[in-house]
């Protein structure tokens, strides 16, 4: 069986500017917007082209998305399950796509990006920060607990 490669990124910084906004319709700031299409050059940059983005339906995770979407020159499958869930959700609907994909990016949110970075391999860190992604390697296809191989963490800010 293949490698399978794993992209978790969070969602770009969100305004906290209005707070009659539901969360789930949280827009970016200056700083989510200024971030997201520097990281997705910097991923285009290292060659990264997942076959798949799969992303929160929430408006910060979608404009972070469409961010790398149009760099990257993938599709985005929006999944309302990946929107407050739980990591062993979100570990559940990377299985189910690595039936169809062998490379996916999930956009979410935290804590249970950070919670799932640090299920999946031996590398912890304390908090995924915003728009930071953590890309990992999968021999087999196999996903579990410290089961994956770092490639690299990064963030805005690095």
């Amino acid at each position: 069986m293949k490698t399978k490669k794993l992209y978790l990124l969070r969602h770009a910084k969100s305004s906290w500017k209005d707070f009659s906004i539901r969360d789930f319709d949280r827009p970016l700031n200056k700083r989510g917007k200024h971030d997201a299409p520097m990281m997705a050059e910097r991923m285009a940059k290292r060659g990264i082209k997942p076959d798949i983005i799969l992303s929160s339906p929430a408006k910060r995770a979608k404009a972070t998305s469409k961010q790398f979407s149009e760099k990257l020159g993938t599709k985005i499958l929006y999944n309302d399950s990946i929107y407050e869930s739980s990591a062993t959700r979100l570990k559940e609907i990377i299985e189910d796509a690595f039936k169809t994909y062998d490379s996916v990016m999930l956009v979410g949110h935290n804590p249970s990006m950070t919670v799932l970075s640090n299920a999946l391999s031996d590398y912890q860190i304390d908090n995924l920060p915003t728009c930071g992604i953590v890309g990992f390697a999968f021999e087999n296809g196999e996903i579990g607990d410290k089961k994956a191989t770092l490639l690299f963490f990064d963030y805005p800010k690095k």
